[in-house]
């Protein structure tokens, strides 16, 4: 039988207790080990179990990449409860919307990080009725994990429901994906496996653990015990001192985190030499950059997933050049491709067709059933909305997206909310969002105004705007294009390509 998430993780801490976690901070620096991290855990969790918190009862955890963050799922998954990660930059717009529809009982925040009062966003969220208490780091959290005795772990099916991430995808308001322990720890394993190396290689992580590529780089180090390095913010300089200093191996992240590092490195004299490997992916690539890193004896190659199915396919070390350059990898162990037209029929061989996956890292559905039947198609197949084909030797191309989404720094952003707040501004009379390439961030938001008669509009505008309605600030515009109309086709569809191939 496969194991829990409790079960894996007291395993590892029992094998690796001395795996190293190291947190780089302003705020809440800290240095620990696994067994430490662990047995705070099953302290929290087994008050948790004593507050009344029952098998299944949703746990939101709004923290940064910090060891709180980790001993929060140690505690949820000792209760037998469900982790709910929710990204720290949410407004209250945001964060309202994933408690209520969730259903979540208890909730971790900081006390404040980034200049977020939180306590004053969850006071902006509205009715939360269903939400029994609201615990911030400091003493409050710290009576939760101080010193008492352990229960034994609720015992859960390894099938069950144990984390749960919202998404913004392509609809106005997230999507709750549901994942089981079984699914994930699938993930982990494979992962392993393709990466090699030994179990003592140390990983540094830039994701930010309210997405599941983040929450999937803590339970790595949860439930399997490599030595985990990690940032609260992004800071390149920083990413590129800590390689050196703990000759970490292997990394993630987008094109801006790994350029960003490169950049940092070389300009104030760093040892990158211990990075062996590298997996980019959540924003297109340039060629030049992975051509960089090869000149430097650094693998990289990009992967291809989403919050549905984190990984479907990956690079590895020994692909050839032109495959890491221009392909997502072949699919990892046990997952599955196909490609089908609109009407969801298989396409030749070869030709292009809407991704859809299958395999045991899929995840179980959305928390809103409604979206279910949309999604998949029969036999399990999950439809991506990717276009996308394969070559010859069975890598995969990505062509095109049918999902209406900008991927700002690896973090999906709707078109469609964005385009519904700016539609609020009385100086708009029509309004459309797109992609625009961005040397950073892979990806920014360019909002495309048709003005009300006699306005006019700045991005200042826009920003004030988009903070009075408690927006996160990613998803507020960098670009703005005023134009006299959108260009429509003749059902009256917006023709976003053309918006994307102007200035």
């Amino acid at each position: 039988m496969s194991a829990s998430f409790i079960e894996a993780m007291t395993a590892a801490a029992a094998q690796r207790p001395n795996a190293l976690l190291t947190v780089a901070s302003d705020v809440r620096p800290c240095t620990t080990n696994l067994a430490e991290v662990v047995a705070a855990g099953q302290r929290m969790g087994t008050r948790m179990i004593a507050a009344g918190i029952s098998p299944g009862d949703i746990i939101g955890c709004m923290l940064a990449n910090w060891r709180e963050w980790l001993v929060v799922a140690v505690a949820t998954a000792h209760a037998g409860a469900v982790m709910l990660p929710i990204v720290t930059i949410y407004g209250a717009k945001e964060l309202g919307f994933i408690l209520r529809q969730s259903g979540a009982k208890w909730l971790f925040t900081p006390d404040s990080f980034r200049n977020i009062d939180y306590s004053a966003v969850v006071a902006g969220c509205g009715d939360l009725s269903g939400l029994e208490r609201h615990i911030v780091t400091g003493p409050a959290f710290e009576v939760l994990e101080s010193e008492g005795a352990i229960s034994q772990p609720v015992a859960v099916n390894p099938e069950d429901l144990a984390l749960l991430v919202f998404t913004s995808g392509t609809t106005a308001d997230p999507k709750g994906v549901m994942h089981s322990a079984q699914g994930l720890l699938a993930e982990l394993e494979t992962m392993r496996l393709m990466r090699g190396g030994s179990d003592d290689d140390a990983v540094i992580s830039p994701w930010p653990p309210g997405h599941v590529a983040g929450a999937l780089s803590m339970y790595r180090y949860l439930c399997q015990g490599s030595p985990l390095v990690l940032m609260d913010q992004w800071d390149a300089a920083l990413a590129a001192k800590l390689v050196e200093q703990y000759r970490v191996t292997s990394s993630s992240g987008t094109p801006f985190h790994l350029s960003g590092m490169l950049a940092a490195a070389e300009a104030n004299g760093h040892d990158l030499s211990s990075l062996r490997q590298y997996l980019v992916g959540a924003a297109p690539v340039p060629a030049s950059l992975i051509e960089a890193c090869q000149s430097r004896g650094l693998a990289v190659y990009h992967c291809y997933g989403s919050s549905e199915h984190p990984t479907v396919t990956s690079g590895v070390v020994d692909d050839p050049l032109d495959k890491q350059l221009h392909t997502e990898g072949r699919a990892i162990i046990g997952s599955e491709m196909r490609f089908v037209d609109d009407d969801g029929n298989d396409v030749p061989a070869g030709e292009e067709g809407e991704i859809c996956t299958r395999g045991p890292e899929l995840f179980m559905g959305y928390l809103d059933p409604v979206l279910n039947e949309a999604a998949f198609l029969p036999g399990g197949w999950y439809r991506s909305g990717d276009i996308g084909r394969l070559d010859a030797e069975g890598f995969l191309l990505i062509t095109d997206r049918k999902k209406d989404i900008i991927i700002r720094g690896g973090e999906n952003i709707s078109s469609k909310e964005v385009e519904a707040v700016l539609l609020g501004l009385d100086a708009v009379a029509d309004a459309a969002v797109v992609a625009t390439p961005d040397d950073r961030m892979g990806e920014i938001v360019r909002a495309c105004i048709v003005l009300s008669s006699g306005a006019s509009l700045s991005l200042d505008d826009i920003r004030n705007h988009f903070s009075a309605a408690g927006i996160a600030k990613q998803k507020t515009p960098e670009r703005l294009s005023i134009i006299d109309e959108l260009p429509r086709n003749t059902s009256g569809k917006v023709l976003k390509h053309a918006l994307r191939n102007c200035s």
